[in-house]
C-alpha cells in the first residue's frame, strides 16, 4: 500500500494563519493531522502548532498495540502541553483538531472541535466525523439542515477544543478499516468545509487522477466563493 499525498494550507482573508498542518508515514502506517487555532483567541497559531507537534513528535512507526488508545493519550498529551503554554505565555491558547492514524492498513480517527475527516469508498462518503458545535447540535436535533451548518449563526460555537481544563475529550471512531486501493481521507478546517458540500468533494475526488488534482478542483470551488474576509483554509487529501 502506498499513499498519495496533497498538503494546502492558507491564511484566506485573515492577517495570519492559524492551522496548522502535518503528517509523517512509515510503510503502511501513518499519522495525518489537520488543526486549528480558534480565531477568537490569542497565538491560535503556537495552540495549532503545539497539538501537532505533539502528535507527530516521537512517533517511531509503532502505535504500541492499539491505535485509538494511542489517539486518547495523544490527544491527552496535546492537551496538557497546550495549558501548559497557557501558563507560559500568560495568555489563552486553544486548537481543534482531526488526526487520522493508519496502522498496517488500518485506520482510525478522532476530533475535537469542527475541523473534520471525510472517508471516501468507492467515491463516495463512507463515513466523517461529527462537529462539536453548537450548529451540529442543531442539526442532530433536526433544527437545521447538514447544509445549513456552515452558515448558521451557532457554527464557531464549540463545545470542546484542545486547551480547555475540562472539555477536551476527543470522539475516538474505533473503525478499524481495513483500507483498499481507491480508498480516500480528505481533513480540513472549517475554512474549507463551509464553503463545499458533501457531494461536491465526492464529485470532485471521482473527477481527479491524485490527490493534488482532488483539491485543486475542491480549491477552484471555493475561491469562487470566498469574498475575501473568510477564515484560514487547510486540507489534507490522502489517497490510498
Amino acid at each position: 500500500m502506498s499513499f498519495d499525498i496533497f498538503e494546502y494550507t492558507n491564511k484566506g482573508g485573515r492577517s495570519y494563519n492559524e492551522d496548522s498542518i502535518d503528517y509523517i508515514t512509515a510503510g503502511d502506517s501513518g499519522i495525518f493531522v489537520v488543526a486549528d487555532g480558534l480565531g477568537g483567541h490569542q497565538y491560535g497559531d503556537k495552540a495549532s502548532g503545539c497539538v501537532c507537534d505533539s502528535l507527530i513528535n516521537g512517533w517511531n512507526g509503532s502505535f504500541g498495540g492499539s491505535t485509538t488508545e494511542w489517539l486518547k493519550e495523544r490527544i491527552a498529551l496535546a492537551n496538557t502541553n497546550v495549558l501548559a503554554l497557557q501558563k507560559e505565555m500568560n495568555a489563552i491558547l486553544k486548537s481543534t483538531v482531526v488526526v487520522l492514524a493508519i496502522d498496517n492498513n488500518a485506520a482510525n480517527w478522532a476530533n475535537v472541535g469542527d475541523s473534520r475527516l471525510y472517508f471516501f469508498r468507492d467515491g463516495r462518503i463512507a463515513d466523517y466525523t461529527n462537529d462539536h458545535s453548537v450548529a451540529f447540535k442543531k442539526y442532530r436535533a433536526g433544527e437545521i439542515t447538514r447544509e445549513q451548518i456552515a452558515v448558521d449563526e451557532d457554527q464557531s460555537s464549540l463545545l470542546k477544543s484542545v486547551g480547555s481544563e475540562d472539555r477536551s475529550e476527543p470522539e475516538i471512531y474505533d473503525r478499524n478499516i481495513m483500507l483498499e486501493p481507491g480508498d480516500a481521507f480528505l481533513l480540513c478546517s472549517d475554512g474549507v468545509w463551509e464553503y463545499l458540500m458533501d457531494e461536491e468533494i465526492a464529485i470532485d475526488l471521482l473527477k481527479s487522477d491524485d490527490s493534488k488534482e482532488w483539491a485543486e478542483l475542491l480549491l477552484t470551488r471555493l475561491m469562487g466563493r470566498i469574498d475575501g474576509t473568510n477564515d484560514n483554509l487547510s486540507l489534507l487529501a490522502i489517497r490510498i
